[in-house]
């Protein structure tokens, strides 16, 4: 079994080359046959009218000497003459041969008529030396009939086709040859592709392949280097996360073990006894809240996360969201300006509330006392525009591109006190393209941040991609 895609490639192309030399030359006597018969036909005729043209000017008393003299000079063509008795003369054929014609042909040229003995026809196989031009001849007032025919003997034809043959295996050698070398053209970038592809599989992603080729290898180099680029990122990405849960983890556990340790002690006051155990209740929901997002995350990344879209009241939503937020902002004197006009939409109502949830309560987090939110629905002919506005702390201009990224937080030290994870707004981004739509944030620092989530009015989910 040929095991290696080099000699694949040399036998396949060699094959075929032989195969085409092969088929060639018969396909070649096949095809210009005809055309060297019509050819040959055409110099007979021409040489017959010659000397037929000279016999009158010079009018021979001896038409057999005359007839010889010209074979002579011209050994290209035999000359066969019969007379008005139809005996045959032969002139330029060894051993005096002549040509074995038909008596009603022998005729048909004495009477003045011209003859070709074949009649050619459009892929019809005839050998040019068998090609018999017959024409009428008058010397003295007697009446011949003069036939010529090309001389090729079968030495000659032998020659021929020695030669042709020998012009295809030339061919076939240079083709040869010519294969090998554009053949290890053909398959050097593949093996570089391979032994990339080996050191992609042990874990090194940095693949450096030189694109010189436009065709479809050069293509496929391209993809192979996009997919590595790709790989490379995924990596990466997969070992923030790590260090990311980790580190997200590691902090609350760290509390609740030195609070625990510390609630052993016998004289510890009990004010400070239930300071501990608030922090430890916190930090355990913490935990909790970390714990429920990285698994809503995992389940909107599958296929598999249900689905179930409904027609529902936009504005009622997002009134019960405000609703529920109450005891937050009341209890920070917070100003809510609500512009909800009745709009339906056929969504996911279980996930755009979470949306709501999450860009309201981090609002109300980020939000001083006495500050303000405000809440606006704008319907549009085809989508509809939801946009949630504080006049928080802000958001950095170099911060606002990496908000939606999973763990990062704009001011991790704020967000620590606060109690965030850094998960709130992937969910929010991750279920708002499920809907087919998207969301944006503006923001300045110290002025507030405005929140616009766009969406179709009848939401259809939008097929899952990886990184």
């Amino acid at each position: 079994m040929i095991k290696t895609l080099y000699l694949r490639v040399v036998l396949t192309f060699s094959t075929v080359v032989v195969i085409s030399v092969c088929l060639a030359f018969p396909i070649a006597m096949f095809l210009y046959t005809d055309d060297i018969s019509t050819e040959v036909e055409q110099v007979l005729t021409k040489i017959g009218n010659q000397i037929i043209s000279m016999s009158k000017e010079l009018d021979p008393e001896d038409l057999d000497a005359f007839l010889e003299g010209t074979t002579e000079l011209n050994e290209s063509y035999a000359l066969t003459l019969f007379d008005s008795d139809k005996k045959p003369h032969a002139f330029g054929m060894p051993n005096k041969d002549f040509m074995k014609l038909q008596p009603e042909v022998i005729d048909q040229v004495l009477q003045g008529q011209t003859y070709k003995k074949l009649q050619l026809q459009f892929g019809k196989f005839q050998d040019p030396a068998k090609v018999n031009i017959g024409l009428p001849l008058t010397v003295d007032g007697k009446q011949y009939a003069l036939f010529i025919s090309p001389k090729i003997t079968d030495k000659s034809k032998a020659q021929i086709r020695t030669g042709v043959a020998f012009v295809l295996l030339i061919v076939l050698i240079i083709g040869s040859l010519l294969i090998l070398i554009a053949s290890r053209y053909i398959v050097s970038p593949i093996k570089k592709l391979t032994v990339a592809t080996n050191r992609l599989a042990r874990g090194n992603f940095n693949v450096n392949l030189k694109v010189n080729q436009k065709d479809e290898i050069g293509l496929l180099t391209e993809s192979f280097i996009h997919m590595a680029s790709e790989l490379k990122q995924l990596e990466q990405m997969r070992q923030d996360f790590v260090s990311n849960v980790s580190h997200e983890i590691q902090s609350p556990l760290t509390s609740i073990r030195g609070f625990s340790k510390a609630l052993r002690k016998h004289d510890l006051p009990e004010a400070d006894r239930q300071r501990y155990l608030e922090i430890i209740e916190r930090e355990s929901e913490r935990l909790s809240r970390l714990s429920e997002n990285l698994l809503k995350l995992a389940s909107l990344d599958t296929e598999h996360h249900p689905f179930t879209p409904m027609t529902y009241d936009l504005d009622e939503q997002l009134r019960r969201v405000v609703v529920f937020y109450e005891p937050q902002w009341s209890e920070k004197h917070l100003e809510l300006d609500l512009d909800l006009p009745r709009v339906k939409i056929v969504a996911d109502i279980d996930q755009l509330n979470q949306v709501w949830i999450n860009l309201l309560g981090n609002a109300i987090k980020f939000t001083p006392e006495h500050g303000k939110i405000s809440v606006r629905l704008e319907p549009r002919t085809d989508h509809i525009r939801v946009l949630v506005e504080d006049t928080g702390i802000g958001i950095r201009k170099e911060d606002q591109d990496r908000i939606f990224e999973r763990f990062y937080k704009a001011d991790a030290s704020r967000q620590r006190d606060i109690g965030g994870n850094g998960l709130g707004l992937s969910i929010v981004r991750k279920i708002v393209e499920m809907h087919q739509g998207f969301i944006e944030v503006q923001s300045k620092p110290g002025e507030g941040t405005l929140f616009i989530v766009i969406l179709p009015v009848m939401a259809r989910r939008q097929k899952q991609t990886k990184a």
